[in-house]
Parts: C-alpha cells; sequence; structure tokens
C-alpha cells in the first residue's frame, strides 16, 4: 500500500508515518507540503490513500482535493484538519473526500478510517453523521455563507476565530491585499459591516466555537 500525506508540517508527516508503519506493515510514504507537490508526486506514482490537510500554503486543500479528485478519481481521500467538523466536513464530503477527521481524533480512530475507505465506504464520526442526518431534505444553498467560496470560507473562519488580516495572509502564503480583498467579498455576501459581525454570523450559525 502506497500513503501520500500532504501537510505542511513536518513534524506531524513524520508522525502520521511512524503510525501508520505500525498499523499497515510494509506501506510505502509519500510526503509533500502543499498542492503543486501533491499532484507532481501523483504525476509519478499512482497511490492507494491521501491524507489531506485543509490549510495548506498557497492553493488551499479544498481546491487540491478538486484537483487531486479530477486527476484520480479512484483515490481515497480522508481530509485530516485541525478544522472543526462544523467548519469544513461538509464542504469537504461534497467535493469528494472519502472521510472527514479533526487532527485531535485519537490514532486508533484515524487507523479505522483509513480500513474503512480503503474498503470502498466513507468515514465520518458519529457525531457529524448525526448531523448530516437531520440536514437530510433540508435546503442550507440560501444561507449567506453557502455563498462563499471555498478560499472566501476559510478566511471567513479565521477572521471569526480573531485573527487579523496580516496574521491570515502569513498562515496562507498570500498577500495582505489578496486577503483584504477576500474580507471585502466576504462582508458583501455575508451582508456585514466589519470583522466584529463577521464573528457574530459564525458564532450565530455554529461555524465556529
Amino acid at each position: 500500500m502506497r500513503v501520500l500525506i500532504i501537510d505542511d508540517h513536518a513534524i506531524l508527516r513524520r508522525g502520521l508515518r511512524a503510525l501508520l508503519s505500525d498499523a499497515f506493515a510494509g506501506a510505502e510514504f509519500g510526503e509533500t507540503s502543499n498542492a503543486e507537490q501533491a499532484l507532481e508526486q501523483l504525476g509519478k506514482k499512482e497511490g492507494d490513500v491521501a491524507l489531506l490537510d485543509i490549510t495548506l500554503p498557497g492553493k488551499g486543500g479544498l481546491d487540491l482535493l478538486k484537483e487531486l479528485k479530477a486527476a484520480r478519481p479512484r483515490l481515497p481521500v480522508l481530509v485530516l484538519s485541525v478544522h472543526l467538523e462544523d467548519q469544513f466536513a461538509v464542504r469537504a464530503l461534497k467535493v469528494g473526500a472519502e472521510g472527514y477527521m479533526t487532527k485531535e481524533s485519537a490514532p486508533e480512530e484515524l487507523v479505522k478510517a483509513i480500513h474503512k475507505i480503503l474498503d470502498g465506504g466513507r468515514y465520518v464520526s458519529p457525531t457529524l453523521a448525526e448531523k448530516l442526518a437531520l440536514s437530510v431534505g433540508k435546503d442550507f444553498t440560501r444561507t449567506p455563507h453557502e455563498t462563499l467560496s471555498d478560499r472566501e470560507y476559510e478566511v471567513m473562519c479565521r477572521i471569526a476565530s480573531g485573527k487579523t488580516v496580516t496574521e491570515i495572509a502569513r498562515e496562507l502564503s498570500l498577500s495582505v491585499k489578496t486577503i483584504s480583498s477576500h474580507r471585502a467579498r466576504i462582508l458583501k455576501k455575508l451582508g456585514v459591516r466589519n470583522s466584529a459581525e463577521i464573528t457574530q454570523y459564525a458564532i450565530r450559525n455554529q461555524l465556529v466555537i
């Protein structure tokens, strides 16, 4: 089995590799820190499963997920993210991820999730599964935050968590001007006037805690 780990933190990649080496004897690993490297690796060698972080420098994880699915539609992808399920899980699953986990999940749960998606299933936590079941038949397409692009949504969540435009630009390896443009579009789409109201909107809609 070949596992591709896509995360910009070297220590985390090493930890995942050590954990999965014990759980999957003989597994081979590829490691990348950004979208471009991931696509390059998959172009050279097929993978059996990919572990993908949402937050990557440059091109975001959701954008990369779309490209991975276009290039390798049969590649099972498990999103492993620091972001709460309420923030990105539904978006990731809609784009084509086979599963979504937070990085706070137990190691044995990660192994269980990988086994499940390798067998052709999907993995979500019991809490998220209940929320998805309750949402069946409901139309969420008209909520303002559903109109945000994936990158705008990510910026919105960071603003709502108290990050400044400069801090967000640094974390995402983008210019302050680019983040400011995203913020302006977020304000317009949400119908709010400032960052404080973005935070209020996110809390009211349970997008952040």
